[in-house]
């Protein structure tokens, strides 16, 4: 009864207690997953980004050597060129100036303007000649009837030969006194010699001006010569007929010109042949007197090996490129021929189909490891 008594409540008290504890766990399981959560998606990034990374390590470590861009050599077309400097010059140019001394009377053209043959540029004072050839005219007249009426004469045996021909001779004298002064009067017309563009006009209505002074320049720049001089050892090179191409400072078109004469002797004091080229400026983008350059093509080999021109690498005995062998570099002497802005011939030291290493060439020894990047 006394063993008994004690145990009663000690089993209450557990029970008691036992229940709020089963209670409460789902709650602190639930507490506990939310705040572990973050810790969970943090962890398992890191894993992913890891498993990524893994491979290309791998990849790295699996591909050693220098890395290194490539040019596989072909056979290609050469062209050897020289840079020559020209000048355009006007296929025709005249200095306008007058054959008299008298006034300006009107100038009906303006400066820059394209003018045919024969348009009117400046009209010189011919008052006087004018009036001149008015009493020419009289005098003609006069003259003519004299001859007509010794000519009737003659015809009745009323008057002498010797009077008839005087007759005659005075009236063919004031006609070509007309003719003569007629010129003069044309002189003071003057018109243009050929079509073309008026330059900066020199003189204004009022003016007296004489034939030393020049009034205008006219030039027909519809086409353009290009003169350039070449060297002698390339003479022959440059025949007529052949096309060669020019720029000029003011843009970056490709111009086109025709040769149409050489010189018939070298200049002995610059060793130079002097060629005439005809090129067509009916847009008349082109002005007289500008700077050409000019690339003549001499000669052209349609099976020559070019490497860019970065794989070379120079030294005191000659240049030297790296080929591509088996995976290694290997240094190998070359000749070089025509340049250009990109690329370069090889006449001598490697042969088509061989790799050529050109970059990251000062990294590289003899018989270096080598990873291509990319193949050009």
């Amino acid at each position: 009864m006394n063993r008994l008594l004690p145990t009663r409540p000690i089993n209450h008290r557990l029970r008691v207690s036992a229940a709020p504890v089963r209670k409460s766990t789902p709650i602190a399981t639930t507490l506990l997953l939310i705040l572990s959560l973050p810790l969970m998606i943090f962890l398992h990034a890191c894993a992913s980004r890891a498993n990524e990374t893994a491979p290309a390590t791998t990849a790295i470590a699996a591909a050693p050597g220098i890395p290194a861009d490539a040019h596989v050599v072909a056979p290609g077309e050469v062209k050897q060129l020289i840079e020559i400097t020209g000048t355009l010059a006007a296929n025709q140019e005249v200095v306008i100036s007058s054959e008299l001394t008298k006034k300006v009377v009107s100038v009906p053209v303006k400066e820059g303007n394209i003018v045919a043959k024969g348009t009117l540029l400046f009209q010189l004072d011919d008052a006087d000649l004018q009036a001149q050839l008015e009493r020419l005219h009289q005098q003609e007249k006069l003259a003519a009837l004299n001859e007509a009426r010794l000519k009737d004469l003659i015809a009745h045996d009323a008057a002498s030969q010797q009077d008839y021909d005087q007759a005659a001779t005075n009236l063919a004298v004031l006609k070509a006194e007309i003719r003569q002064l007629q010129t003069t009067i044309d002189k003071t017309r003057i018109r243009a010699p050929f079509a073309g563009r008026i330059g900066i006009i020199r003189t204004y209505p009022g003016a007296l001006v004489s034939p030393s002074t020049p009034l205008t320049t006219i030039v027909d720049d519809a086409q353009l010569k290009v003169e350039f001089a070449v060297p002698e050892k390339y003479a022959n090179l440059v025949t007529p007929g052949k096309q060669q191409s020019f720029t000029v400072e003011a843009d970056s078109n490709a111009y086109k010109a025709t040769v149409i004469s050489k010189e018939s002797y070298v200049d002995p004091s610059t060793r130079t042949l002097l060629v005439r080229a005809l090129t067509p400026n009916t847009q008349h983008k082109l002005v007289v007197g500008q700077s050409a350059r000019l690339a003549i093509a001499l000669r052209t080999s349609g099976n020559a090996m070019q490497i860019p021109s970065q794989s070379l690498m120079p030294s005191s005995q000659g240049y030297s490129v790296f080929l591509l062998k088996n995976g290694k570099a290997q240094l190998t002497p070359v000749v070089v021929g025509q340049r250009d802005a990109n690329n370069v011939q090889i006449t001598s030291g490697i042969q088509v189909g061989d790799t050529v290493i050109i970059s990251n060439q000062l990294r590289l020894t003899p018989n270096a490891d080598v990873r291509v990047v990319n193949i050009k």
